[in-house]
């Protein structure tokens, strides 16, 4: 059986053939494919996070640009992807701040990459730092 192909593809279909690899009694091939499938869903979880990472810096970095194009929108992103990687780390705590540290220059270059597309222009932001990103508070200003 190539597990990581089969965990790859299609996480259910793993785990029955593990089930099925149980039933039969083959408990070293039964292990194999565990290991296979936890992997996959370790790195499924992993781009899931970073995702939203990245969807979390862009929306910040584009606030810090942009100040005359606040919206509530963007605050709805950014508080949206909070959330997200809140769910993501609570359901897969090897998922860590130092995971989250692990992804966040890699995901910081994607996100000012996506930023400066979105806006037509350069971002002068070179790095974010963790309170920016998690802890700050976004809200409309009132005119």
């Amino acid at each position: 059986m190539n597990w990581q192909t089969l965990s790859s593809a299609s996480p259910y279909k793993t785990a029955v053939a593990i089930k099925e690899e149980l039933q039969e009694g083959r408990i070293t091939e039964a292990s194999n494919g565990l290991e296979e499938l936890i992997d996959a869903l370790s790195k499924s979880e992993r781009r899931a996070l970073k995702g939203q990472l990245v969807r979390l810096m862009l929306h910040v970095i584009k606030w810090q640009t942009q100040p005359e194009r606040r919206s509530l929108s963007w605050i709805a992103g950014i508080e949206d992807a909070r959330d997200e990687i809140a769910d993501i780390r609570e359901e897969t705590p090897s998922l860590n701040d130092q995971a989250v540290k692990d992804l966040w220059d890699k995901a910081f270059a994607i996100a000012r990459r996506d930023a400066e597309a979105e806006m037509g222009r350069g971002a002068d932001i070179a790095a974010l730092a963790w309170p920016q990103v998690f802890d700050a508070t976004y809200i409309m200003e009132r005119r």
